[in-house]
């Protein structure tokens, strides 16, 4: 489970110290401010990071394994990925900004261990920007600050294949941005390895 707090102070400390764009102060006062959830909501209703806090939590877990993975010996000789540290901040710590006020709390009623019904708390699924996932992210982003092509591809396409869109230009995308790769890699790491499915 997260600690609010201590992931909100990092996040920060990491934003501030990489992402220093163009309007990148603005987008950091919309999240912290109390328009926006981002550090308090979760990253899914059901599965990963399906608390209170779990966007947050997952945005650094992706840039954790993001770093991790741009820092591996073959990544760098045999690949020759290299990016500047703002495009990493960015591309992970942002990649779900989307799911920015899109859950709520509602109740319904459960049995409890004792075999009682009583009215338990689940995060409903709440869109009020109706404009898909990754696309959703660059969007918001763009309306503050400028992404690189790089950044705006990692963005847009870190579901990889398990999105809904074509799986030719998914294919096409992640062929021709190495960025987005690699950040749908970190991505699926944090979901599946770090976070793991969570059923409320």
């Amino acid at each position: 489970m997260s600690n609010i707090t201590d992931n909100k102070e990092k996040f920060v400390q990491i934003y501030q110290e990489h992402i220093t764009r163009p309007g990148s102060e603005k987008l950091l006062k919309y999240l912290l401010s109390e328009s926006s959830d981002f550090f308090t909501a979760p990253a899914s209703t059901r599965y990963h990071g399906a608390y209170e806090g779990g966007l947050c939590e997952h945005s650094l877990h992706v840039y954790e394994c993001l770093k991790d993975y741009l820092e591996r010996t073959r990544v760098i000789e045999e690949y020759g990925l290299n990016f500047p540290d703002e495009s990493i901040a960015i591309s992970s710590l942002l990649h779900d900004i989307c799911k920015v006020n899109l859950y709520r709390v509602s109740y319904r009623n459960a049995k409890n261990e004792q075999g009682v019904w009583e009215k338990v708390p689940y995060y409903e699924y709440h869109d009020m920007l109706p404009y898909g996932h990754g696309e959703k992210s660059v969007y918001i982003v763009s309306s503050y600050m400028r992404l690189t092509r790089e950044e705006a591809m990692a963005i847009r396409w870190h579901m990889g294949f398990s999105g809904e869109e074509n799986t030719n230009t998914i294919g096409r995308a992640l062929e021709m941005y190495p960025l987005a790769l690699a950040v749908h890699i970190a991505d699926m790491e944090s979901t599946f390895y770090i976070e793991g499915k969570q059923e409320i």
